[in-house]
């Protein structure tokens, strides 16, 4: 794993992307972005999976990880997560395959509609063409009271982090103990105290207050995408939900269903990492 960071131009001003890259230099790239209040390091045991054939590169978005927080709260937005995104493309400088966990998979639909596009594979996890209001509403409630809460504001420990995580993210599914830890270790932002915060600016979620939750249909977006597409869907997920995934299959999209989870499939399990791989080397 080393560890590069880019410069883009965002609202008047340069900032820092950071981004891991495992695999040999001039191998084909693959790009694995992350969810809302994830980060890129949650993609390490893909990643590792891919590192023999692939260039894999899993960068933070903005107010993630190891990247620049933003001056201007609402700068947070995917528009802007797709221009710095953008800047990231630009620095490979070839073709890559896209593999979009969420918020990660948006961006990577925005980028494969588009002409000239260099994706040419979207692995897509747990996220459609069709948002419904009720499961962004339930983010937007969880952010806000985030933020809000004098408990998110620090933690005692990585310990409980980790206790944290296994309670808001009981969806991504049964995962191991080691596997929660490692969620918690990557997770965790060491304060001057000696505390942790969580690993995200909690200004990420300034832009929800602007912005009530409605349905957010993409299916004209869809229909300009031409590239191989794999969708994985938790089987409790309710940002996917069956009858979206239905129709994208009928268009052409590969699917798996990964049981016992909701959103979001952590790409973790042996299964899931295989499904992907198969479909990388198609």
């Amino acid at each position: 794993m080393r560890s590069r960071t880019i410069r883009y131009l965002l609202g008047g001003a340069f900032h820092r992307l950071a981004y891991e890259e495992w695999g040999a230099p001039d191998a084909p790239p693959v790009v694995c972005v992350h969810g809302l209040t994830r980060n890129g390091r949650d993609f390490d045991p893909l990643a590792q999976a891919l590192a023999d054939r692939f260039r894999v590169i899993c960068p933070d978005l903005p107010g993630r990880g190891a990247s620049d927080w933003l001056p201007d709260p609402m700068l947070y937005q995917a528009q802007h997560y797709v221009a710095v995104l953008g800047h990231l493309l630009a620095a490979v400088g070839d073709e890559v395959a896209w593999v979009g966990t969420s918020l990660g998979g948006i961006c990577g639909m925005v980028l494969a509609s588009m002409p000239g596009t260099p994706l040419t594979r979207l692995v897509l996890n747990d996220i459609g063409p069709f948002i419904p209001a009720a499961a962004l509403a339930r983010i937007r409630a969880y952010m806000l009271a985030s933020t809000a809460s004098p408990i998110m504001a620090s933690f005692p420990d990585i310990e409980a982090i980790e206790r944290h995580l296994r309670l808001v993210h009981a969806p991504f599914g049964p995962l191991t103990d080691a596997q929660w830890g490692f969620l918690a270790r990557i997770s965790a932002r060491a304060l001057p105290d000696g505390r942790f915060a969580m690993h995200y600016d909690p200004a990420i979620a300034e832009p929800m207050r602007e912005n009530p939750a409605i349905d957010v249909d993409m299916w004209a977006l869809w229909d300009r995408i031409h590239v191989p597409v794999l969708a994985i869907r938790g089987a409790a997920s309710d940002l996917l939900l069956p009858e979206t995934l239905a129709r994208m299959q009928q268009a052409g999209a590969q699917t798996l269903v990964v049981p016992e989870t909701g959103h979001a499939p952590t790409l973790m399990d042996p299964a899931q990492i295989d499904a992907i791989r198969a479909f990388l080397l198609a």
